[in-house]
């Protein structure tokens, strides 16, 4: 959705045109936009965003325009061969389903304000079914509203499924009702536990990729202003007062740094029960196992150690600071995917 906001606020403070919105549902093979991306459109010709990055955009166009004039959405099937894949855009060939429909303002609105809000929630719209309950729609925040409605019977079921999906996906309700879930994430964050050189580079790249970054040390010399002037939060306070001031969600990744258990060992005794989804430490495999056995003796289970992904980052033969915080962020990137 966030590809195409700024457009539809453009279009809709400049006139009353209606404006419909396409959405990518599915896609097999080699399709260039994935599931959720978008596309909006009016019959004025106005375009923002992309379906496959071809013509398939025309036809989509058509019947957007189409979904305007008569009311009713539509769910689109294009498949395409080899030979002609890259003319379409759908390179080495592939098949995409898109369901285009009239903007349904009030979901749009709410929708925006969680995505200005940096919330979570997801839109669930029919996209399969009776012509009757066609194109019905429901938004909701992860933390309870709604708005919108659905008339499946099996509303309450669907709400709780949008509100626990972290990507966004097609649900199949019975033999004849099919609905999208459209999971709006919020900006992902990455708290690193040790100002040492590594974090450095890290932040750096964390915030290019988009993560608010949050470094924590008490040592003041290594948790200081000077060396992290650019990151968002800096808390120079151990790690069990400090995490009493950051929020753990499905959208944080934490990276222990300071290869010393005094600081690292409290940070995952916090981190390991929370619902992160991404948590490694620095250190040798040596260094993992003798961290393993400090956390199971203290009570932590397999699968809350098993979480940590350590020695930490993909394994790329990195050898300097900058290389090490490549390969942490790559391993997080992996992990957000994965989730």
């Amino acid at each position: 959705m966030k590809e195409v906001l700024s457009d539809i606020n453009q279009w809709r403070k400049e006139s009353s045109e209606p404006v419909a919105l396409a959405t990518v549902v599915a896609t097999w093979g080699s399709a260039p936009r994935k599931v959720g991306a978008k596309m909006a459109l009016t019959p004025g010709g106005r375009i923002s965003g992309s379906v496959s990055g071809g013509c398939v955009e025309g036809a989509v166009f058509e019947e957007g325009t189409e979904a305007l004039a008569t009311g009713r959405p539509k769910l689109l099937h294009f498949g395409v061969a080899d030979e002609t894949a890259w003319d379409v855009g759908l390179a080495c060939g592939g098949t995409i389903e898109v369901f285009v429909e009239p903007l349904n303002a009030a979901v749009y609105d709410f929708l925006h304000d969680l995505i200005d809000k940096d919330q979570a929630g997801a839109s669930v719209t029919v996209i399969r079914g009776p012509e009757e309950l066609l194109g019905q729609k429901i938004a909701v925040s992860r933390d309870g509203r709604a708005v919108g409605k659905l008339d499946t019977g099996l509303d309450e079921a669907i709400v709780e499924a949008a509100q626990k999906a972290s990507a966004s996906k097609r649900l199949q309700l019975g033999d004849d009702i099919e609905v999208f879930i459209d999971v709006v994430r919020p900006a992902p964050t990455l708290v690193i536990v040790g100002g040492v050189h590594i974090a450095i580079a890290l932040t750096s790249i964390a915030k290019t990729l988009g993560y608010r970054t949050i470094v924590v040390d008490p040592r003041r010399a290594f948790g200081s202003e000077v060396r992290f002037p650019h990151v968002d939060q800096l808390i120079q306070s151990w790690p069990d007062k400090a995490f009493a001031e950051i929020e753990l969600t499905p959208e944080t990744a934490v990276a222990m740094l300071t290869h010393d258990p005094k600081i690292d060992d409290p940070a995952l005794k916090v981190v390991l029960g929370s619902p992160v989804f991404y948590v490694g430490a620095l250190g040798s495999s040596k260094t993992q196992a003798r961290r393993q056995q400090r956390l199971s003796d203290v009570g932590f289970n397999e699968e809350q150690i098993g979480r940590i992904h350590g020695p930490i980052g993909l394994e790329i033969g990195a050898t300097t600071p900058e290389e090490i915080a490549l390969a942490i962020m790559a391993e997080i990137v992996k992990a957000r995917h994965e989730a």
